[in-house]
């Protein structure tokens, strides 16, 4: 890969050949007997990553067996081979989405000793499970890997690299039937056989669809607000008092639930109640941990106009937002980026509302705000993909695959933060009624992807990718 020593390239590879070349030829015997039994496997490759130095490296192959007899995948290993960085450095493979399920794929990392740059580590990709029948392909192996500490990967010298982005015929990584070579050119100097045939995972590689970088994906398939799952997902349910809201206001855990909404399609739940007091008033909010930065966050939210017990008509705020704590007044490294359907208005508008705001900082005492803001005065009830984009300096904001707002400059943010949903009542905008009314608000799905801006019709294809495959959670975005 980036940093190499290349004086002595030459002389080495000359040795290597002398070494390897009866190795080789007895390999290639032996594949021979073993591609004829096991039938013709040939492999395709392709790149969703082109480009000298990148932040992963992203083989895709497809496998096809143009035989005449089945071949057990559990049998064959594909190994594509690279060049280390620095001496020792590690690197973590993930499987992105699998046409067969990255449940099956797995991945693991070895050395070559004494072998040429751009060839002295490689990644064996194995299954644990299928067949590939005569004719067949494994369709796509959407593969990636990183190095541990995410730093970025310099590959152009890699041995099996290209910077083809459509599926040909490769040669430059092998396929291996039992250990024995059926396609492929090893580079000279490595071994002719997998040390490790099928490696087995410690654990299963989440299936996702494309994407280049780390994410998030939850589609919020939990029994109960005490399901341990919630809080190793690293999301938590709120339960302490404070603002905002009714001064009083509890936020009761069991105010979250995660009801059928279609079929088996389960969805999160936000519950809030009031009677037009602090001590009646709950209010609901669910919250991930501090991560998210740049990059596209998505989700797909029902507003609701009406509550669905008791009278209509409090100021009530349902919402959809990122945000770091403030710190202090006026805290420059504050930020937040909002989400916010007022049904029945609030902060001086008589009726429905939704806001895109984002925010520098503010002051509660006396009450300053340092954000800009973009408003559309019509009901939203219903459920709406919403997308924000935050890159380059700029954030916009979608609604159901329409650009609505555009912010910068100032409001850009600049620290990590939490990505929430909350539905909450403004204080001094309620009816005057003392019998409880109570509202929801629903989140489908949730996305986001680290760094990369992704079109709102992009979204809505890898969440339906997800579905297809049986994921509903995943998260590779690494804590800060």
């Amino acid at each position: 890969m980036a940093t190499r020593t290349s004086m002595t390239r030459s002389r080495r590879r000359v040795v290597w050949a002398a070494a390897t070349a009866a190795a080789a030829l007895v390999a290639v015997g032996v594949a021979a007997g073993s591609a004829q039994a096991a039938g013709t496997l040939r492999l395709q490759y392709r790149t969703s990553a082109p480009g000298a130095t990148v932040d992963q490296v992203e083989p895709w192959f497809q496998l096809r067996n143009d035989g005449a007899s089945a071949v057990p995948l559990s049998r064959v290993t594909i190994r594509y081979w690279f060049g280390s960085d620095s001496p020792g450095q590690q690197y973590r493979f993930a499987c992105s989405w699998a046409v067969v399920s990255c449940s099956t794929v797995t991945g693991t990392f070895g050395t070559v000793a004494g072998a040429p740059a751009g060839a002295d580590r490689y990644l064996d990709v194995g299954f644990t499970a299928g067949t590939l029948a005569p004719g067949a392909s494994t369709g796509d192996l959407q593969l990636r890997f990183h190095r541990s500490d995410w730093q970025r990967i310099g590959q152009a010298d890699d041995y099996s690299y290209g910077a083809t982005t459509a599926y040909q015929d490769w040669t430059r990584a092998a396929v291996y039937v039992d250990g024995a070579l059926v396609w492929g050119t090893p580079p000279t100097g490595s071994s002719p056989t997998p040390t490790t045939p099928n490696p087995t995972p410690t654990t299963p590689q989440p299936t996702q669809p494309p994407g280049r970088g780390p994410v998030v994906f939850d589609d919020f398939s939990y029994a109960n607000a005490d399901d341990p799952a919630i809080g190793a997902h690293h999301w938590t349910i709120r339960t302490n008092a404070g603002g905002p809201g009714i001064p009083g206001a509890s936020w009761p855990k069991q105010n979250v639930s995660f009801p059928t909404v279609s079929g088996s399609n389960t969805a999160l739940q936000l519950r809030s109640t009031t009677d037009g007091t602090g001590a009646g008033t709950q209010q609901s909010e669910v919250l991930h941990q501090r991560k998210f930065l740049d990059g596209t966050y998505a989700a797909r939210v029902l507003f609701t106009d009406a509550p669905v017990s008791g009278p209509d008509g409090d100021a009530v705020v349902e919402t959809f937002f990122t945000i770091t704590p403030l710190a202090y007044d006026l805290d420059p490294q504050y930020s937040e980026q909002d989400f916010e359907y007022l049904p029945n208005g609030g902060w001086g508008e008589p009726s429905n509302i939704l806001y895109t705001t984002s925010w520098e900082t503010y002051r509660n005492e006396p009450w300053l705000a340092v954000n800009t803001h973009t408003e559309v005065r019509q009901s939203y009830a219903g459920w709406h993909d919403l997308v924000l984009q935050v890159a380059d300096g700029q954030i916009r904001y979608y609604v159901d695959g329409q650009l609505f707002a555009t912010h910068g400059g100032d409001y850009y943010p600049e620290t990590v933060q939490s990505v929430n949903f909350n539905l909450w009542f403004i204080s001094g905008g309620q009816i005057g009624s003392s019998t409880p009314r109570t509202y929801v608000q629903q989140v489908d799905w949730f996305y986001h992807a680290k760094g990369e801006v992704v079109a709102p019709s992009d979204v809505v294809a890898r969440v339906n990718g997800y579905r297809a495959a049986g994921t509903s959670w995943v998260d590779t975005v690494p804590a800060p």
